[in-house]
């Protein structure tokens, strides 16, 4: 049977694990802090981050990493992407040689501006055949609730790649879907999260779905950008983990990210949001660091700069608003 370990008990982690384990996956969640881990283990439910949510009798949990992981097929990595290079080089002496690691994160690290399958294999010191990526309009609230999802796995490695997908396929609640394309995939799920961020904005300002639907297709458009000058496959961005992503993560209350920009456009401060924020926002950090990747490689990204602005420079959404619109026009065909 395939064994895999999660790390990571919040609501996407514990959510994942939750599909692993209904797919005859067999999946331990290792969790930091022991009542969450209890709750999972023996009570089969996580009500910090997944209330109401009743989990798979056969998913486990424990607070120790050599124990989730022994055996493990996969690697499933679900913590805050800042975190993941301590996290990680505090795991890496208990990784099983060959296992398959893999990444539910959506962020790009601060610092290294290092998508979060360039950090695993830095610090685990494995090829990129052997890390893969899980990205797509997965919203943990519903999927839970057991409404259908699609996914998407992306690895170099077409085995290891199919391998995933069958360990997470369970038709018909949610189906996992391949493609080569990990720099595509990844990209596509961390800055879709700053795009989000800036769709939130306008409306907790009240600005209309004119200026939504204009931040997500003009966002879509930076997102492909810079994904092309990176080697990404354009047509990965039409897709679940491009557009796909970017439409769920920007219309829907229950995204993170979006209602973090809401908050912001209503007039909270940042303190004041950050305060009532339970969860890890990762648009509200991996903007800098987005913005300062596509600076090293000369893409225009104006929407995650406004963004960088509002977020970390407290320049008002409404100045934010005014300077976007007021840019002078590049003739860029087709409004691309």
């Amino acid at each position: 049977m395939t064994k895999a370990a999660v790390f990571g008990t919040g609501s996407w982690g514990t959510t994942f694990g939750m599909i692993l384990a209904g797919a005859g996956t067999r999946t331990t969640l290792w969790g930091r802090r022991p009542e969450v881990v209890e709750a999972i283990d023996r009570r089969h439910e996580n009500p910090d981050y997944l209330p109401g949510a009743v989990l798979p009798e056969t998913l486990r949990a424990t607070t120790d990493p050599a124990e989730a992981l022994d055996g493990a097929d996969f690697v499933v990595l679900a913590v805050p992407s800042q975190s993941l290079r301590e996290n990680l080089t505090r795991w890496r002496p208990h990784l099983p040689p060959d296992a398959v690691l893999v990444s539910l994160m959506k962020g790009i690290e601060l610092g290294t501006t290092k998508r979060m399958s360039e950090v695993i294999c830095e610090v685990a010191e494995v090829p990129q055949e052997r890390v893969a990526v899980v990205s797509g309009p997965n919203l943990a609230g519903e999927i839970v609730r057991g409404q259908p999802a699609a996914t998407v796995v992306a690895c170099t490695d077409e085995r290891a790649m199919e391998r995933l997908q069958a360990a997470c396929y369970l038709p018909p609640w949610f189906r996992p879907y391949t493609n080569p394309d990990v720099i595509g995939v990844e990209l596509g799920g961390a800055v879709k999260n700053v795009i989000a961020l800036a769709v939130g904005i306008s409306a907790g300002m009240g600005l209309g779905d004119n200026v939504g639907a204009m931040l997500m297709t003009r966002g879509l458009a930076e997102i492909s950008r810079l994904g092309t000058v990176l080697g990404a496959d354009p047509h990965t961005f039409a897709g679940l983990a491009g557009m796909g992503d970017l439409v769920a993560s920007c219309t829907s209350p229950l995204a993170r990210n979006r209602t973090f920009g809401e908050n912001l456009g209503r007039g909270m401060t940042l303190a004041e949001v950050i305060a009532t924020t339970k969860q890890t926002v990762e648009g509200v950090k991996s903007c800098e660091s987005v913005l300062e990747l596509a600076r090293k490689h000369d893409v225009e990204m104006p929407i995650t700069e406004v963004v960088v602005a509002v977020v970390h420079d407290a320049m008002p959404p409404s100045e934010a608003g005014v300077l976007l619109m007021s840019r002078t026009p590049k003739p860029e065909r087709y409004g691309l």
